[in-house]
């Protein structure tokens, strides 16, 4: 039985933590960042990347040998590597406010900030538009702001794609049974499907609690996806196809990023635990994932609110993040909106298997 999801259902339920984005859309642009916003003090942190192209920064300084045990945000974004560019203006504005790992003196402080980037380049139809400083200060505005997570196109789900069907930004949340919060933020940007081709059911659905289906724009409210009509199976078949003649942009680059948090005391070690249990939920959502196309990579956070968990407890959250990471992709799937731009067309799941929203 799966645990009920927090009041959000999103990221935000794991208190501390703030979710930004920018975008720019138009003109030859469809990309965007997303910015994770770590309380004050920071979160302690982990990494495991597992894609064999990936784009990251400060992963290597998360390994638990070595000095640095916390963050001050985490940033992903769109623009392969150029996109890494986003950090330095998280860094910079965060530098102003004065957070950062302490170096001595007054005002003195280096923010710690990890990045990870997708492939989304030339998609809106300039190859030349990525994401740059800008976006990562623009996003940090916007996740002090104290909006929501957001859901589909927006930051750095904007220009994604995942198995010919639009990809999107998916979040979700769950509370454990000793009320330990557990939640994932994750940009589906994949090579795989996120759809069974022989059926058309999403791969990750049988995971979905209800309330992963609220908040999704035009889907009926409490209707878990069914398998949809085979003739919306071999329609989507088709318009994949001439997608993928016709598009300008290689469809063999792609990748997946996220965090997965709890507000459980944990170690850099355990963090990096949970990162790893976060890539078995990858791997219900989307097949094949961790492709030598893709650049998979996942951030566990710990805002260390509860206390240490215990050898249960910590099992419980292990299986609990593949669950929300799982959970959390399908639900960008299923908010993620058709788009047409000079580099070709990419349908949204609801468009493409409108029947998978029926009411039986």
């Amino acid at each position: 039985m799966h645990p009920p999801a927090g009041p959000t259902n999103s990221l935000l339920d794991v208190g501390g933590l703030g979710v930004g984005h920018h975008q720019r859309v138009g003109d030859g642009s469809l990309t965007g960042t997303t910015v994770v916003l770590c309380p004050p003090e920071g979160a302690v942190a982990g990494a495991d990347v597992r894609g064999g192209a990936p784009g990251t920064r400060e992963t290597d300084l998360l390994d638990p040998r070595n000095l640095v045990e916390r963050v001050h945000a985490v940033v992903l974004s769109g623009g392969s590597a150029f996109g890494l560019a986003a950090a330095d203006g998280v860094m910079r504005e965060l530098y102003a406010r004065g957070r950062g790992f302490p170096m001595g003196g007054p005002g003195e402080v280096v923010p710690i900030v990890p990045a990870a980037v997708c492939f989304d380049l030339g998609r809106g139809g300039d190859f030349g538009s990525f994401p740059d400083a800008s976006f990562g200060a623009r996003a940090l505005a916007d996740a002090e702001s104290g909006g929501v997570a957001g859901l589909g196109n927006v930051g750095a789900g904007t220009g994604t794609q995942v198995g010919g069907l639009r990809g999107g930004v998916g979040t979700a949340s769950a509370v454990l049974p000793d009320g330990t919060r557990l939640a994932a933020l994750v940009v589906v940007n994949a090579v795989g499907s996120a759809v069974d081709l022989g059926t058309g059911e999403l791969w990750g659905a049988r995971h979905l609690v209800e309330a992963d289906v609220r908040g999704i724009p035009g889907w009926p409210e409490g209707v878990l996806p069914a398998r949809p009509d085979p003739a919306e199976l071999e329609a989507a078949r088709r318009a994949a196809e001439e997608s993928n003649a016709t598009s300008r942009v290689p469809r063999s680059l792609a990748t997946t990023i996220g965090v997965v948090a709890t507000d459980a005391r944990l170690t850099p070690a355990q963090c990096s635990r949970l990162a790893t249990s976060g890539h078995d939920g990858m791997a219900r959502a989307v097949n094949p994932i961790h492709t030598m196309f893709d650049g998979d990579a996942l951030f566990g956070l710990s805002t260390g609110a509860r206390g240490v968990p215990d050898v249960a407890g910590f099992h419980a959250l292990l299986h609990g993040a593949g669950e929300v990471v799982t959970r959390a992709m399908v639900r960008g799937v299923l908010a993620a909106e058709s788009v047409t731009t000079p580099a070709g067309s990419w349908r949204g799941y609801r468009d493409a298997f409108p029947s998978a929203g029926r009411d039986d």
